[in-house]
């Protein structure tokens, strides 16, 4: 069990684009204005050249579509 406070990340990433599949979590990447901070988001959808993710878990609207690569990348403008 991990204490809060003890430095350790809570979630467990899949970093691995040739393994992803729906329900994984992955961190991801924002472009523009929000670039460089990271993001998490839980895959929904897996095609060959790109994913989709919930960027909100409670929030199916929250759908954006992002590369497949280990650490996607989102457009800034399909963040809602």
């Amino acid at each position: 069990m991990q204490n809060m406070g003890d430095g350790s990340c809570p979630f467990e990433f899949n970093f691995d684009p040739a393994t992803f599949k729906a329900g994984d979590v992955v961190s991801y990447r924002v472009t523009g204005s929000l670039e460089g901070f990271p993001f998490v988001g839980t895959l929904v959808e897996v095609h060959d050249d790109h994913v989709v993710l919930l960027s909100e878990p409670d929030k199916p609207e929250s759908r954006v579509r992002g590369t497949r690569e280990s650490r996607p990348v989102v457009a800034e403008a399909d963040v809602i």
